[in-house]
């Protein structure tokens, strides 16, 4: 049985709009679930590089999100 869950998460304004526009998708849903199964099949997410560009982006977001 596949279990599912409901998750929410908050996000700024422009990097929602930047995720719909990027995936090509009208709603939140539907451009957070492109972008899911796009992150969880793309091979180059799993790399090291990766990790570290998406720790510094989380680092800018943090200190953003703590500036305001």
């Amino acid at each position: 049985m596949v279990k599912i869950v409901h998750a929410q998460t908050v996000l700024l304004e422009d990097e929602l709009e930047a995720l719909k526009q990027k995936t090509n998708e009208e709603t939140t849903k539907d451009a957070l679930v492109a972008a899911i199964h796009h992150y969880l099949g793309c091979a180059h997410t799993h790399e090291d590089a990766w990790a570290k560009k998406l720790e510094k982006i989380m680092r800018k977001r943090q200190n953003l999100l703590a500036s305001n």
